[in-house]
């Protein structure tokens, strides 16, 4: 029975014995196989970039999964600093020393991973949490209820190579289950529904930082982990097709040519009329003032001819009441006046003869300068489609100030044209009036002339008597005549200075106007300029936009090590902790383990 036992022991002990002397044997094997191990070749690679975040988006964990595509057996090369490294492939161990990691590949896709530590991403993420208004730390808000929020930042890390930030576009995606979230908005995402989940996903463009947002009223808060992608944006982008756009361009232009060629006539337009309101105004004003120095006059003159009245009347009383002994003298006085106020009042006839061809012109001018402002209108909507065009608004808005204030001197001048025309009839029949009582007055003087030099005796005398009562019942008239005549003049000389004060407020307007339209025709001409070439420059801002996100002719590079060649696509899979309430573990009593075969053999010896 000792012997039995003895046997069985040395038995076992081979057996333990055996695997050590097998590997042994292959590691020798293994030995004399390697100085003679060939060079293999790898015609790409691929690198996955595997991260583990926390629910505050700092890195915590960081491997890469390679893939190398082995196009010829043997030993390759791949760069990297690694600190721990995993064949997932096969059994062959992985060497790696000064950033290099050597294994005996077969053909085909060789996997091995490798753990980084200290290595940054190319993107710095931030997530914060606010319950209620209030930011919360993530690990106390697990099974809180209220409206929350989170804030996910993304931006790019100064630290690593730029070509990632510029290149790769960013995908974020969180889950929410709709047994505890309602009323979720994300202003910025897209959201789909996924069984009894709310997704929400977002895109981050190349070269862009953002602040992205979701938002909703929770019970009981858990989250799961926010995965976070980023994949090259390699897809070309064709540029949309703006013909329809650029022809309404075209159409806009034109529109804004026209309008430019507009301005132009009416800045000509309105700088005639504004030459010929100013003479209007200079001829106004001599009217004005002599109808005022007139008007000034005629109580002198009305005066004047009432002592002329009351002297003849006086005269012819005498002389029914005297002899032919009366003084000469005194008729010669009587005769020389009534010369002079004559000679005065034809004076001011012909002073009104003047005023009158002054005035015939300087209206025919202003007339002439009101018929030249184009009579065409511009209605509400084709101001609203001017003011859509995306002309600048403040030229827009003296375009229409001074297209209004055109339309009103026309409408003004039309509605006092039929008063302007009347002045100059006027003038002439106040003239011809004065004229008239010159004559009177000169054909006075005349007749006691020559009753005074034929004077011979009592029937010279009796006659004289009779020319004197004629000529002073003839006066009483004229003079009656004089008196409502220097009422028309007084009343001619007020009504006319609001006229006149109407008409330089007419040519200051215009002058305001001209300046303004020359403002106007100014900026137009710089619209003109500015939007000549805009369905150019459309095509060309269009262009660019396009070409600034279209990363087709993007070649990859590794994350790894810029040693890395044939590179042929890096990605990034990054997911944060979930959030979520601690369960409690229920406490379990030890279970006797089971007995393996050695022990179990063992048994048998004791």
């Amino acid at each position: 029975m000792r012997r039995i036992k003895k046997l069985l022991l040395v038995f076992s002990i081979i057996l333990l014995a055996m695997p050590s002397l097998l590997v042994s044997a292959a590691s020798e094997s293994k030995s004399e196989e390697d100085t003679t191990q060939k060079k293999g070749e790898v015609s790409s690679k691929d690198e996955v970039v595997y991260g583990k975040l926390n629910a505050a988006g700092e890195r915590k964990e960081l491997y890469v999964v390679n893939t190398l595509d082995v196009e010829k057996a043997g030993e390759v090369v791949d760069h990297g600093t690694y600190t721990d490294l995993k064949n997932l492939t096969d059994l062959s161990p992985l060497e790696q020393k000064d950033g290099e990691v050597t294994v005996d590949a077969p053909e085909g896709k060789f996997y091995y991973q490798g753990n980084m530590e200290g290595q940054s991403l190319p993107w710095d993420v931030s997530i914060t949490y606010l319950l209620d208004g209030e930011e919360i730390a993530p690990e106390n808000l697990a099974g809180k209820d209220g409206h929350v929020e989170v804030k996910i930042a993304t931006s790019a890390n100064e630290k690593v190579d730029p070509v990632f930030f510029e290149n790769y576009l960013l995908q974020i995606s969180l889950s929410f289950n709709l047994d505890n979230y309602r009323n979720i908005e994300a202003p910025d995402g897209t959201l789909a529904n996924a069984g009894k989940n709310k997704q929400v996903s977002f895109t981050v463009m190349p070269e862009k930082e953002e602040e992205l947002v979701v938002e909703a009223d929770v019970s009981d808060f858990e989250l799961d982990g926010i995965d976070i992608s980023a994949v090259p944006s390699s897809m070309p982008i064709e540029s949309p097709d703006i013909d329809e756009m650029t022809g309404e361009m075209d159409t806009l232009t034109d529109a804004i040519t026209e309008v430019n060629g507009g301005v132009a006539d009416l800045e000509d337009g309105i700088a005639q009329l504004n030459d010929g309101a100013g003479e209007l105004r200079d001829g106004s004003k001599e009217y004005k003032d002599g109808i005022s120095a007139l008007d000034a006059s005629s109580a002198e003159l009305v005066n004047g001819s009432g002592s002329l009245k009351q002297a003849l009347e006086e005269m012819s009383a005498s002389l029914s009441n005297s002899s032919a002994d009366m003084g000469l003298g005194d008729l010669k006085q009587l005769e020389d006046g009534l010369s002079q106020m004559a000679d005065g009042i034809n004076q001011s006839a012909d002073g009104l003869v003047t005023l009158k061809d002054n005035y015939a012109k300087a209206y025919n001018t202003l007339d002439e300068k009101m018929a030249a402002i184009p009579d065409y209108k511009i209605s509400e909507e084709e101001f609203k489609e001017l003011y859509g065009s995306g002309a600048d608004p403040e030229v827009l808005d003296k375009l229409k100030e001074t297209y209004t204030a055109a339309r009103t001197a026309k409408g003004t001048y039309s509605a006092v044209k039929e008063g302007f025309e009347a002045v100059g009839g006027t003038l002439g029949q106040v003239s011809g009036t004065l004229s008239g009582m010159a004559d009177n007055l000169e054909e006075m003087a005349n007749q006691l002339g020559s009753s005074r030099e034929n004077m011979d005796g009592a029937d010279s005398f009796a006659q004289l008597q009779d020319g004197i009562s004629e000529i002073a019942s003839q006066y009483a008239s004229f003079h009656s005549g004089l008196v409502e005549y220097t009422d028309g003049v007084n009343q001619l000389s007020s009504s006319y200075g609001e006229l006149h004060n109407g008409i330089s407020g007419l040519a200051e307007g215009l002058g305001e106007t001209e300046n303004g339209i020359g403002s106007l025709h100014d900026g137009t001409a710089e619209l003109q300029d500015a939007t000549s070439d805009l369905p150019d420059e459309m095509k060309k801002e269009v262009n660019e936009m396009m070409d600034e996100y279209d990363k087709s002719d993007f070649e990859p590079v590794s994350f790894v090590s810029s040693k890395n060649e044939k590179v042929n696509s890096v990605q990034f899979v990054l997911k944060t902790e979930s959030i979520k309430q601690e369960e409690q573990e229920e406490t379990e009593e030890p279970k006797e383990e089971a007995k393996g075969f050695w022990a179990r053999l063992m048994d048998l010896f004791k």
